[in-house]
């Protein structure tokens, strides 16, 4: 019979949770030390507040520069400019200046989105066209550790897991079947997950913390939203893109991964039957 084993750990600013199911203790732990340390590798490259980061130094690129990245960071700027493409625009990893102007209420208009920066199509490497661009992979980074590990653990015979990365992004992979409580504003639903990842974006916790690349003055159409896809980095990036999004917006989203708003939810008074909860 598999157990159920819990590993947690600090990094991206969130705690990763990791619930692993198989028999064997000691392979348990080992696969969860070495998705532990790709964690920690991955915030190593994608984070733009650890100096030295891939993202830290295509942060301060100058016109006409060019820089190779690891595979990890190139993997990650790849699928970004996907989710990008797909959401029309909206998720955009480019805005970092704007982010940190709101992340640190700096007094003043946001700063103004100029300056391009360029994906090689063939090697990993980013080209700075015009200075003014500063990466921040907030909106993706966390789903793709997920993804990431997810990966490692298949290779170390983890069968089924749920991996999580605070409340906002989770990923299931295996016959094991994990019942998760969507909450909003007195309603609920409760769905199961099984080989798929779920991700919430929403203003109740951080505020109105998701900025727009196209208007400074965007509202949120609804307060809270989740995106379910295969993949965690594309549930994590629709997620953030959806909350930007009207209604004829999320329509076409719908074509790439599946939307649940809060009317999608049913009032209900009773306590939520699960333990996991986003």
């Amino acid at each position: 019979m598999k157990t159920e084993h819990l590993f947690q750990h600090e990094a991206m600013k969130t705690t990763f949770s990791l619930r692993l199911l198989e028999s064997n203790a000691q392979l348990v732990r080992d696969a969860a030390l070495a998705a532990i340390a790709q964690i920690d590798a991955i915030e190593n490259s994608l984070s733009r507040y650890i100096e030295g980061s891939d993202v830290s130094q295509i942060n301060h690129m100058k016109t006409g520069e060019s820089l190779f990245v690891s595979e990890t960071c190139y993997e990650c700027l790849l699928l970004s400019l996907e989710a990008s493409e797909q959401s029309g625009g909206l998720f955009d990893v480019t805005i970092g200046k704007r982010i940190e102007h709101q992340k640190n209420n700096q007094a003043g208009s946001n700063p103004p989105l100029e300056g391009k920066l360029q994906i090689d199509p063939d090697r990993p490497a980013i080209h700075c066209i015009q200075a003014g661009r500063e990466i921040d992979l907030g909106g993706i980074g966390k789903g793709f550790a997920l993804d990431q590990i997810q990966t490692l653990l298949k290779d170390w015979n983890i069968p089924s897991a749920l991996l999580s990365a605070g409340a906002s992004t989770q990923l299931t992979y295996g016959e094991n079947v994990w019942p998760i409580t969507l909450e909003h504003a007195g309603k609920r639903s409760h769905i199961e997950l099984q080989n798929t990842a779920l991700s919430a974006s929403g203003t109740e916790i951080q505020g109105s913390h998701i900025l727009s690349p196209r208007d400074e003055s965007a509202t949120y159409t609804y307060p809270r939203i989740w995106a379910l896809n295969k993949s965690a980095a594309f549930a994590d990036a629709y997620s953030t893109a959806a909350l930007l999004m009207n209604a004829d917006e999320l329509r076409s989203l719908k074509d790439h991964t599946q939307i649940i708003t809060p009317e999608d939810l049913q009032p209900s008074a009773r306590p939520p039957n699960s333990e996991h909860s986003a």
